[in-house]
């Protein structure tokens, strides 16, 4: 009788090159996601030395509380979200003691200054649900926004957002985001984002 043949030899030579491309493949290919943050100033860990308390005017810090319904109590009065913005913008925007020549709020004597002390003091509940602290969040940087792209469109005529973006982004060639720069710094200055979480000392 003929002797059977054994079964073929797979050639497994090359199956440790085909493991690393694909290795590669799939490092280079998978996205990662990752958690955004709140862009927040932090304070320094520790105050600086000699420093002098800040005596700090009421009607300078507008404050918004949130229960832990959700509900928001401004300025001390039941609100609804959708009107948050508007008042926001009505203080930042007010300029009380005429030193602010762009704002174009009522000057009213009982509210904010100027945009440069003009405070937003935001508190919650321990209860508060996060995404309706974050919606509350939105509007209030929402009221800022507002108000920069209204400068920046009247001094450069496009919107301060989305200087801002192309200013942050790392592809804009080096010689665009310097001159952003400058304007984005000007906007910002005007506008000064003065957005508190922590207990604010008034007088």
């Amino acid at each position: 009788m003929p002797r059977r043949k054994g079964a073929p030899e797979v050639n497994a030579g090359s199956m440790a090159d085909i493991a690393f491309l694909l290795l590669i493949f799939f490092l280079v290919t998978t996205t990662i996601e990752t958690d955004a943050g709140l862009d927040r100033m932090l304070p320094p860990m520790e105050p600086p030395e000699n420093q002098e308390d800040v005596v700090i005017k009421q009607k300078n810090i507008f404050t918004v509380n949130i229960n832990r319904n959700g509900q928001l109590l401004v300025e001390d009065e039941l609100m609804d979200l959708k009107k948050l913005r508007a008042a926001a913008v009505a203080f930042l925007d007010n300029g009380a003691d005429g030193s602010c020549n762009y704002c174009k709020g009522r000057k009213d004597p009982q509210s904010s200054d100027n945009p440069e002390k003009a405070i937003i003091s935001l508190k919650n509940d321990r209860e508060t649900k996060y995404s309706t602290y974050i919606t509350v969040q939105n509007e209030l940087v929402g009221a800022y926004n507002e108000l920069r792209d209204r400068e920046a469109q009247r001094l450069y005529g496009r919107d301060f957002t989305e200087m801002e973006s192309k200013y942050l982004n790392p592809e804009t060639p080096s010689a665009e985001r310097d001159d952003l720069k400058e304007k984005v710094e000007r906007i910002q200055k005007m506008y000064p984002q003065k957005l508190s979480e922590a207990e604010t000392t008034s007088s």
